[in-house]
């Protein structure tokens, strides 16, 4: 039955949630019980302290050691005691009785120095430990400790019987609650409940007038009987509906035959409209074959447009492939660019080595032939004070010259090695800027002796840079290089410029020449690969594309360039102090 599930689902959950809260009251006071009685057990063991230390303590100081013993046998008789440990003043123990722990992991051979609780250990055991002190002539002595033990299971034994009484109160409080809900539910629930349903269930609906429902509880303000009420109230809406529904019904009947004269129009209608479409299925059977034809027209174009699809996308892999293969060219075409430039440098720097070199070979013949002629003196017994002023004046000379020129040619090499070095690698170093810069005009003055064209440098003498010292060295080189091939053409004396500021994190580079300059349409494509005004000398166009390339990718900066017929050429460079990444 539904009310006995409803009664026994509420008896259920009402007398669950007591159980639980009966559950977790008993524990909590059984618990406290245990703390409370454990607490007692300790201040029990810290009681003995002040009963046995005496007596205790001048056993071990007249070395007793059998009396000891016995006053320890006498505390193990105590219940609450379940072990001890005495120990002497070098924390030797004298005797350990009873369950007990080590303790000398705890304080190891030192004595303790006042009353120490030990903590629950995982077997049980819990204890007191204090100082046996020894006082004689007003000095006190500590002699040795005691460690008194007891257990839980000493403290479960005294608060076994208060347990059970916890246990058993529990218990007939739940008895006597079950009982008295039982009943409760019974009477105001269950029974009324039932009285209810069967009344419902006697009801018969074609005989409502007169019925109304009632349960023994004659409150109404009880849930019973606002429930009975309300059903009562249903049922005389029922008893509405039921008239109602009766003069409604006539009036379908009403309604029926006016449909049925309604509905022999519509048949009227139906077979004139039929004809109609008719005539409409034809024009769409037309149209049908019509859209078939459409259709197949637009399958044939979807099928050459797929084809033609198909050959665009093996035409753009082969663009891909070739302009991926463009790309490859352009940076071998590059690095040989480079490589002609580390050339033309060492051509020049050679051929301006020779020169300190044979007047150093020149000067190293001479003074061989002055060493034989003065050694040929000094065999012959012929050699003057004169003749040795004179060599030695001569081997002065020389040996000034050859260091002079042998200077030249080493600062020449060494400027050669690390310019070639720095274009020849992407590696970062820290460079002095002006110094450096001052060493890249110094490796191409081959190209410069010859001419009266001046190069002046104005930079900040500090002035440190973090970067690929090598592209720094490859701008400035074909910067100047195309000044000389192409901007001072038909120039005798050019003038090239190159200043720079340091603007804080920043280095900005402003160079330019006063030579013929360039047109509008020449400008324009300075910086694309290959460009060139010279293509019939064998010019590569590919300085200024490298020069822009390093700024903008290996410097991570910008570059700008100005120029008209006749007025020079003008760059402006800006790039970070550091690009170590």
């Amino acid at each position: 039955m539904q009310q006995k599930g409803l009664s026994r689902t509420l008896l259920t959950k009402v007398l669950s949630v007591y159980f639980i809260l009966t559950f977790v009251v008993t524990l909590a006071q059984i618990g406290a019980e245990y703390f409370n009685t454990k607490r007692y057990i300790n201040s029990e063991l810290s009681t003995l302290q002040q009963t046995f230390s005496g007596s205790l303590t001048r056993a071990i100081w007249e070395l007793n050691t059998q009396q000891a013993l016995v006053i320890a046998d006498g505390l193990l008789a105590i219940p609450a005691v379940e072990g001890i440990i005495v120990r002497d003043d070098s924390g030797t123990v004298i005797t350990q009785l009873g369950r007990h722990v080590d303790i000398s992991e705890r304080h190891g051979t030192q004595l303790v120095r006042e009353g120490i609780e030990l903590t629950e250990q995982q077997s049980g055991l819990f204890g007191y430990t204090f100082p046996l002190i020894f006082e004689f002539s007003g000095r006190a002595t500590q002699v040795g400790d005691v460690t008194l033990f007891s257990s839980r299971a000493i403290v479960i034994d005294r608060i076994k019987v208060g347990i059970f009484f916890l246990i058993g109160n529990a218990m007939l409080k739940t008895t006597f609650l079950i009982i008295l809900f039982l009943i409760a539910f019974r009477q105001y629930l269950t029974e009324p409940l039932s009285q209810l349903t069967q009344q419902i269930e006697d009801l018969e609906m074609d005989h409502l007038e007169g019925v109304n429902i009632s349960t023994k509880q004659q409150e109404t303000s009880s849930e019973l009987g606002v429930m009975a009420t309300a059903f009562n109230r249903l049922i005389r809406r029922v008893q509405d509906y039921k008239s109602e529904l009766e003069s409604t019904q006539k009036e379908l009947l009403i309604s029926n035959e006016k449909l049925d004269q309604h509905n022999l129009v519509l048949e009227q209608e139906v077979a004139r409209k039929t004809s109609g479409l008719s005539q409409a299925m034809m024009d769409l059977q037309q149209q049908k074959q019509q859209l078939e034809t459409k259709q197949q027209s637009l399958k044939e174009e979807i099928e050459r447009r797929r084809h033609i699809e198909h050959a665009l996308r093996n035409k753009q892999t082969e663009l891909e492939n070739l302009v991926e293969d463009l790309k490859q060219t352009q940076d071998r075409l590059v690095q040989s660019e480079k490589m002609a430039a580390l050339g033309g440098l060492v051509a020049g720097i050679t051929h301006e080595v020779n020169t300190p070199v044979g007047i150093g070979v020149t000067a190293t013949s001479f003074l061989a032939e002055k060493i034989q002629i003065l050694q040929h003196a000094y065999q012959e017994k012929t050699l003057s004070p004169k003749h040795l002023e004179r060599f030695i004046g001569e081997a002065s000379e020389t040996t000034s010259l050859l260091e002079t020129n042998l200077s030249r040619a080493s600062d020449l090499i060494a400027s050669f090695k690390q310019i070639a070095v720095d274009q020849t690698s992407e590696a970062i170093r820290t460079i002095q800027l002006d110094h450096y810069l001052k060493e890249v005009v110094r490796s191409l003055q081959p190209h410069f002796k010859k001419t009266k064209h001046q190069v002046e440098i104005n930079c900040p003498a500090e002035l440190q840079l973090t970067c690929p010292a090598g592209a720094i060295s490859q701008i400035f080189t074909n910067l100047l290089m195309n000044s000389l091939i192409h901007g001072f053409e038909g120039i005798e004396q050019g003038e090239i410029r190159i200043t720079v500021v340091d603007d804080e994190n920043y280095v900005d580079i402003r160079y330019s020449d006063n030579g013929k300059g360039l047109t509008e349409e020449q400008l324009e494509k300075l910086f694309h690969p290959f460009f060139t005004t010279k293509r019939e000398l064998g010019g590569s166009g590919l300085g200024t594309h490298i020069t822009y390339n390093l700024v903008r990718q290996t410097l991570k900066g910008s570059i700008e360039v100005q120029s008209k017929l006749g007025e020079g050429l003008h760059y402006h460079i800006r790039f970070p102090r550091k690009n170590d990444h």
